[in-house]
């Protein structure tokens, strides 16, 4: 149970990381310049973009680990 609940923490605070990782990357591409007529839009789109590429890095990141620590089963 201990292992699952580690892991569970892991998965949220990898997912954080990433989705503010990618908010303040996307930010940086001023997308609200490109849609002058639609500014609360525009910043919603930011953060929609920003949880769908989190979130996708982060379970691509946490998937390899999990394949990398599932390779032992291959020699044995």
């Amino acid at each position: 149970m201990r292992t699952i609940g580690t892991q569970a923490l892991l998965t949220l605070i990898s997912h954080f990381i990433f989705i503010f990782v990618a908010f303040w990357s996307i930010q940086k591409l001023h997308i609200e310049n490109l849609m002058r007529l639609y500014p609360t839009q525009a910043r919603v789109l930011i953060v929609m973009l920003s949880v769908t590429v989190g979130y996708t890095c982060s379970s691509f990141f946490l998937n390899f680990i999990d394949n990398v620590r599932n390779l032992i089963y291959i020699v044995k």
